[in-house]
């Protein structure tokens, strides 16, 4: 039993209730002189398995430093919308969030299409963005500090994939991705990494929005390749292993764990996904961070994303109250100052608000790893969690 119980028809509710709030007058609107933060999660569409939790532990680290006093003074009021795993969508709530609730920072957008789309919104308006997307091109906007990412970017993510293929005996690999912000720099990234170790790749952008793969997989099949990369979202990944399947392909299948997950699992024939590897950007299961988190919400194996919501809603937090100061640009100026110090390590929010309100300086020790940044946003280094089908369940192979 959790004790935030995750249930995607209440937070669309709640989204709901928050825009005819929104709607009142500004004086109204204004008492209780808050901090405002926005969670900018995908609660439906492809996405829809992680956001709401990912919202939920927003919340529940919200509500435990809002028991504990709040910061500089105030109580934070956390403003929950759904990007729809859409670009569209999410622009439209990311204007809501910054033009009619007027939030210092957003946390937690998860696809990439929905961040390279909100990023722009957040840079010209002052205000910080902490992402989970991971495809390269996020960090080369022009987003003047105004972004950071805890999760891995695709050119190690690709190279991940290419030397993890290398490792299991292929050659000839194939990689199939619908038109994403970061295929082209996965597929890249994973080619470089099978040809230097003397094998052979290709690859093909398919549309995600067919019924059907069959003509896609006779140009797989052609290849004669001994493994697949699938680097697609979980309902067009689950037709293309359907496909797959059907035409008595034998070889490795590899894919993101968000694109394979347990609800692909129910819900396909076994044989479908049998053998499939998967692979995740790792948390920090050793970490003090994660095992409060596992406590603050009641999940056993909080996935990554959820994880790294934790850390950015934690960082954002301690970051307002270094710089005496709750704007998106104070964030941003004082975020690396908590996060990469020489300070005393911190694995929450509340104690680093205390050593703060002391004069002393923290560095924050994540659930999902150091949270360290370079100067363009990216997370420094990470480590990846393998695993694979086998009879119907994950079976872990490593943490590397």
């Amino acid at each position: 039993m959790t004790k935030y119980a995750i249930n995607r028809r209440n937070f669309l509710g709640a989204s709901s209730a928050l825009v005819g709030l929104a709607l009142m007058p500004s004086a109204a609107r204004a008492e209780g002189d808050t901090i405002k933060l926005g969670t900018l999660t995908p609660l439906t569409g492809a996405g829809g398995p992680y956001g709401p939790v990912m919202t939920q532990t927003a919340k529940a680290v919200i509500d435990e430093v809002n028991a504990a006093g709040g910061v500089l003074g105030k109580q934070i009021e956390l403003i929950s919308e759904d990007d729809q795993t859409n670009p569209e969508a999410g622009v439209r709530a990311a204007r809501k969030l910054i033009d009619v609730d007027q939030v210092s920072a957003i946390i937690g957008t998860w696809a990439s299409s929905v961040t390279t789309a909100v990023a722009p919104l957040c840079w010209e308006s002052g205000t910080f963005l902490a992402t989970v997307s991971g495809a390269d091109a996020i960090t080369a906007l022009p987003h003047q500090g105004y972004l950071v990412r805890t999760q891995p970017n695709t050119t190690l993510q690709g190279r991940k994939f290419g030397e993890f293929a290398l490792e299991k005996g292929a050659k000839r690999v194939y990689f199939v991705s619908p038109q994403t912000p970061f295929a082209e720099s996965q597929y890249t990234n994973m080619a470089k990494a099978v040809e230097a170790g003397g094998g052979e790749t290709d690859s093909l952008v398919y549309d995600d929005k067919k019924p059907s793969y069959r003509s896609e997989v006779d140009e797989i099949m052609r290849f004669k390749p001994d493994a697949v990369v699938l680097g697609g979202y979980a309902p067009d990944t689950t037709v293309m292993l359907k496909e797959l399947y059907r035409a008595g392909f034998e070889g490795i299948k590899i894919a993101f764990a968000y694109a394979v997950n347990q609800q692909v699992l129910d819900g396909v024939q076994k044989e479908v996904v049998e053998g499939c590897y998967t692979i995740a950007p790792s948390s920090n299961e050793n970490a003090t961070a994660y095992k409060r988190l596992v406590d603050l919400i009641g999940v056993e194996k909080p996935d990554p994303y959820t994880v790294q919501v934790y850390d950015q809603t934690n960082l954002i937090i301690m970051a307002m109250a270094a710089a005496g100061d709750s704007t998106g640009t104070a964030i941003k100026d004082a975020i690396r100052t908590i996060s990469q110090g020489d300070g005393t390590t911190v694995d929450n929010a509340v104690d680093g608000l205390k050593l703060i309100a002391e004069g002393k300086a923290v560095n924050y020790e994540g659930a999902s790893g150091p949270c360290d940044f370079t100067d363009t946003g990216d997370i420094s280094n990470s480590s990846f969690r393998y695993e694979q089908v086998l009879d119907g369940k994950f079976s872990f192979i490593n943490i590397a």
